[in-house]
């Protein structure tokens, strides 16, 4: 029985962007609509996920979730500003916000990695920045028994 599975989504983190709610006058109520880039984004992460892990199930029990977001350092920083993040004492304290980018990948993973996201109980997220490809690293550990 697999306890832990890790993965990694290439490219720029990305958060979940907020659903767009409209009134639709033919079925004379409002409506919701996910943007297009965050099925898309999700539908990456579950390919990711897919391809990369070898066991695909968290049946109801409990779950840590560690993601690390790493961004790409912009090319206009100072050296100044490089040696403060070398240090670890400059974050990417810029947008997706970190609760966004901790949706949209436990909403992804419903149904592939585990049952439901409830089922997450301790989440770790961080945002740093990489000296190479910007990436996320996801790790879902069962807890207990």
């Amino acid at each position: 029985m697999i306890t832990v599975i890790e993965f990694v989504i290439e490219g720029k983190p990305q958060g979940k962007a907020r659903a767009r709610t409209f009134y639709n006058p033919k079925l004379g109520r409002s409506q919701s609509v996910t943007p297009e880039k965050t099925v898309l984004y999700e539908n990456y992460i579950k390919q990711c996920f897919l391809e990369q892990a070898e066991e695909r199930w968290f049946d109801k029990e409990p779950l840590k979730m560690d993601i690390i977001a790493f961004f790409e350092i912009p090319k206009s920083m100072s050296q100044k500003d490089r040696k403060k993040i070398e240090a670890g004492d400059l974050f990417p304290t810029k947008k997706p916000d970190a609760d966004n980018i901790a949706k949209v990948i436990c909403d992804a993973l419903n149904g592939i990695a585990y049952s439901d996201d409830t089922q997450v109980i301790r989440l770790n997220i961080c945002k740093v920045y990489t000296d190479f490809e910007p990436r996320v690293v996801v790790r879902i550990e069962r807890i207990g028994g």
